[in-house]
Parts: structure tokens; C-alpha cells; sequence
């Protein structure tokens, strides 16, 4: 039993110890036999016990996966692996106690199970540990090592907690100096009813220490969600947007941030949405018209078998585009008499403005004004802008534009303006009309009269925008390659007569046959 060198003294010592050992298990009383029966039924309703625990912890985290997968499936992986590494073990164990069981009657009566005969020929041959005995020991110890294996990669504060090393130790004990096998130390020469209770209460170990490892698992995930470290500084400003001038005013909170939480169901301003990427709901929408926008809805998620919502309320401001350019050409800052010259006007970050001029008149939507200048006699005309911020202060301004004519129409005939040339035939048949080339604005203008000019031949005057009869004849003493003139022509705007449009410029026929 004892190693190294011992003097005789110490030999004789061990050899008593040995005896003495033997005698007490030959003469152990009828009572601390009972006592070991019954401690061993206490040992294993608390084995029930964890048993019962452990698969409610294991149920619990089956729901954890349904509700959250990204976050909690890795976890569960683990678990089972832990749980059949234990349930395997509990089992062996179960096996052997069943089998020990066999060598009496009645495995109730406690007093009869004084021998240790089924035990030590089990686990021990001729003074040393049996196949089946080793068969035992790589059990305990392949348990040991796998679950170590599993706690040390991602669970390295469990398994500085539980530590599996030392609860399932199978290293020699030292007796007196002397190192003796684990498994002789706990189960030769033993009563069978200490066997196996010492075996019962290795198979509560099992069941203790994997509950204590599902439940640091699934608590340590609900620390990490709570901790701290999983939140973000958030700046909230008092409103979406600050104009040059003013204070800024908000607030700054915690908000914690999860890259694997999932929802149920997430409605925006009425619709569902279903863009949700790393635990954040993607928006895109039509952002609206300039001012203050609402965003109303609600965030739905599953938390303990129900479904819990988030309200979702909140507002922001639409302004022109704040990175656009400003470009003016100044020469250009004209308006025309004569026209509705249309103009769009708005202040940044204000919904409503309200706009003066001469002239001015509002249009269709918001920003969106029709301005005639035709009775205005001045060369400069000024348009006032004013509105109120969303703090209440009044903004303002104006901006000068100069007041022009339409400029001088062009004749034309058959659509050509200038010098044309074209047979006799098509002149007496064409159209003489008037427009405005590279003028900004579409105009129509009417043509009611014209002069007609054929070299030596008196001049005619025409009503209306052909030739007449007497234009005809005229054109018919015209001779080959001369040029006849079309001038003094009569024309006026479309739905607007009274204004006086500047003389109309000619246009000059060379006959080609």
C-alpha cells in the first residue's frame, strides 16, 4: 500500500492500520450500515431533484433559441453536449450500481450489504485495479476533460467557478505519507452499501455541477445583456434640426445596442417593415414635404413565451437639400412684362413663408408663385420673403429683379424667318407668321396683317396672314430670281392683346422660278 523507502517501524504501522480497517469493516454495527441505506436514498431524490432542474434548464434555453437564434444557439450547442456528457456518465454509473446490486437479495436491507467482496472483485484483481476498473476511471476522467474542454474555450469564468479538475479528481490520495490510488482509497474493502452510496453521491455530483454550469450559461448571457458594456452613448437633440445663431439644446442617454435581437413584427407610420439587419430596423421612405415630419409605430419581440411591444414615436425635419450649390447668374435675375413668369420661393428649414411684390400672386403648392409685371412701369421690381422658425423667431429677406420687354418677334413665312427662298406657287398658298427665337417662354402670337412688296410694283397691304388676291397679282409680275418682302407685320400674344409687342422684324422671299 505505501511507497518509497519506510523503516521497519513504519511498515509495521501500515500493517496495522490495514488490520485495524479490516476489523472494523468485519464488526461494523447494524446501525451505520442503515445510516449509509438511508443516506443514500437522500442522495439520490436530490439527484432526482437536479435531474428534474436541469431539463427545465434545458427547455428554457430551447425557448431562449426560438427567440432569439443568433444569440442563444451557440449557448445551447454547448448545453447539450454538457447534458449528454452527463446524462452518459449518470448512466454508466447507474449501470454498475444495478449490477453491485445483484450480489444480494434484497438491495432494501441495508444490513446485509456489510461485505465488500462484489465490489473489490469488480474493480480489483490480485491487489490491482481490474479492466473494469479502469473502464470506470476513464469514464470520470473523459467526462472531466471534455467538459473542461468546453467551459475553458468560451466559458472561462464557469470554469474557474466550478472547477472540474478538482470535483472530479481521480489523482492518488496521500495516506500518512504514502500515495494511494483513487480508486482504492474510496471503494476497496468497503461495505457494498458505502460503495454504493459513494457511487450515488458521485451521480448528485454529475447532476449538481451541470446544473451549476446550464445556469451560469444562461445567467451569464442575461449579465451580458444587462452589462454596461453593451450600451451606447446616445445624442438626442431637443429638435432634428439648428439653424446658424442658435443653441444647441438635447440631452444625452444610454441605450443599449444588440446585433442579434429579432422581431416579431415592426410597423412604421402604418406599414410593416421588414428590413431588419444585426438588430436594427432599416428605414427608407419618401422623406416628405419641407417641415416637421411624425414617425409613429411599434417594435414587437418575444420574451419569456410572450410577445412584448415597444412603442415608437419620434419627428424630424424636411429642408431643401443643404449640400446643393447656389448658383445665380446675376445678369439673368430678369422678369418679362407680358407673361406669368413663374417663381419658386421658400426659406430652408420653414414650411411656410409668405412672399410681397408687385405682381406676385401664390400658385398650385407651397413655394410656388406666378408673378405678372406687364402694367409696371419701373425697370426694377423687389420681392420681400419673410417666415417663423420652429423656435418661434422670424426670418427674412428680399432679392431684386430687373424688368424687361419681350423681345423683338421675327416674320416668318411657311415657319422660316430671315432670307428663304421658294417657288412662286408655294409663296401664294404659304403662311406668314411671327415668333420669338431662344426666348425662354413658349408664346403663341398671332398675325392679322402684313405688307406686301414686289420690285416695281406698288406695295399691298394684306389682311390677315396670307395673300390676298391683289398679293397674288402683284406676285405674278415678279420675275425669276427677285426677292419680294414681307414687313409691317401686325401681331399680338395669344390670350394677352393688350400687350404691345416691339415691330416685328421682316422676312425676304428670293423666287426660284
Amino acid at each position: 500500500m505505501a511507497s518509497g523507502k519506510q523503516s521497519p517501524r513504519q511498515k509495521m504501522i501500515n500493517l496495522m492500520y490495514l488490520v485495524f480497517i479490516a476489523m472494523m469493516a468485519l464488526n461494523m454495527s447494524k446501525e451505520v450500515l442503515t445510516a449509509f441505506g438511508l443516506m443514500n436514498e437522500k442522495l439520490n431524490a436530490s439527484t432526482a431533484n437536479y435531474a428534474e432542474r436541469n431539463n427545465a434548464l434545458m427547455a428554457g434555453l430551447a425557448t431562449k433559441v426560438e427567440e432569439q437564434p443568433a444569440k442563444y444557439t451557440s449557448i445551447k450547442e454547448d448545453a447539450d453536449r454538457i447534458h449528454e456528457l452527463s446524462s452518459n456518465l449518470n448512466e454508466y454509473i447507474e449501470g454498475i450500481k444495478n449490477e453491485l446490486k445483484t450480489s444480494v437479495d434484497d438491495p432494501t436491507d441495508y444490513e446485509t450489504m456489510d461485505q465488500s467482496s462484489a465490489m473489490d472483485e469488480m474493480f480489483f484483481q490480485s491487489g490491482r485495479i481490474s479492466p473494469k476498473g479502469e473502464e470506470f476511471l476513464n469514464n470520470i476522467e473523459q467526462y472531466r476533460e471534455n467538459i473542461s474542454e468546453i467551459l475553458s474555450g468560451e466559458y472561462p469564468a464557469i470554469a474557474s467557478k466550478v472547477n472540474i479538475q478538482r470535483e472530479f479528481a481521480t489523482e492518488p490520495e496521500n495516506v500518512e505519507g504514502a500515495k494511494v490510488p483513487w480508486l482504492k482509497y474510496r471503494f476497496e474493502g468497503f461495505p457494498l452499501v458505502a460503495s454504493i452510496t459513494q457511487l450515488t453521491q458521485m451521480q448528485a455530483d454529475i447532476k449538481s455541477t451541470e446544473s451549476e454550469i446550464l445556469s451560469s450559461m444562461l445567467s451569464g448571457q442575461l449579465q451580458s445583456d444587462v452589462s454596461l458594456k453593451n450600451y451606447q452613448a446616445i445624442v438626442i437633440p431637443s429638435k432634428p434640426a439648428f439653424f446658424s445663431g442658435e443653441n444647441f439644446t438635447g440631452k444625452v442617454v444610454l441605450g443599449r445596442f444588440d446585433n442579434t435581437l429579432q422581431f416579431e413584427n415592426v410597423v412604421i407610420n402604418g406599414k410593416e417593415v421588414e428590413n431588419t439587419q444585426a438588430g436594427q430596423v432599416m428605414l427608407e421612405f419618401p422623406a416628405g414635404n419641407v417641415g416637421e415630419q411624425k414617425i409613429t409605430g411599434e417594435l414587437k419581440y418575444m420574451e419569456n413565451d410572450s410577445l412584448k411591444s415597444i412603442p415608437i414615436s419620434d419627428s424630424y425635419n424636411v429642408i431643401p437639400l443643404p449640400n446643393s450649390a447656389v448658383i445665380s447668374a446675376d445678369k439673368m435675375n430678369v422678369v418679362y412684362r407680358g407673361v406669368q413668369n413663374p417663381m419658386t420661393i421658400s426659406i430652408p428649414g420653414v414650411s411656410s413663408v409668405s412672399a410681397n411684390a408687385p405682381g406676385l400672386r401664390q400658385s398650385g403648392g407651397a413655394g410656388s408663385y406666378l408673378m405678372d409685371v406687364t402694367t409696371l412701369q419701373a425697370r426694377e421690381v423687389t420681392i420681400s420673403v419673410s417666415g417663423t422658425l420652429p423656435g418661434g423667431k422670424t426670418v427674412s429677406d428680399k432679392k431684386s429683379f430687373r424688368v424687361k420687354d419681350i423681345p423683338r418677334p421675327v416674320g416668318t413665312i411657311r415657319g422660316e424667318d430671315g432670307a428663304v427662298s421658294m417657288q412662286r406657287n408655294s409663296l401664294e398658298i404659304a403662311t406668314v407668321g411671327a415668333n420669338l427665337p431662344d426666348f425662354d417662354f413658349d408664346l403663341n402670337l398671332n398675325v392679322t396683317g402684313f405688307k406686301f412688296k414686289v420690285p416695281g410694283q406698288p406695295t399691298v397691304v394684306v389682311n390677315g396672314n396670307k395673300l390676298d388676291g391683289a398679293a397674288q397679282n402683284a406676285l405674278r409680275r415678279a420675275g425669276r430670281g427677285e426677292s419680294v418682302t414681307i414687313y409691317d407685320i401686325n401681331a399680338s400674344l395669344a390670350g394677352n392683346s393688350s400687350y404691345k409687342l416691339k415691330k416685328v422684324a421682316p422676312v425676304v422671299i428670293e423666287l426660284t422660278n
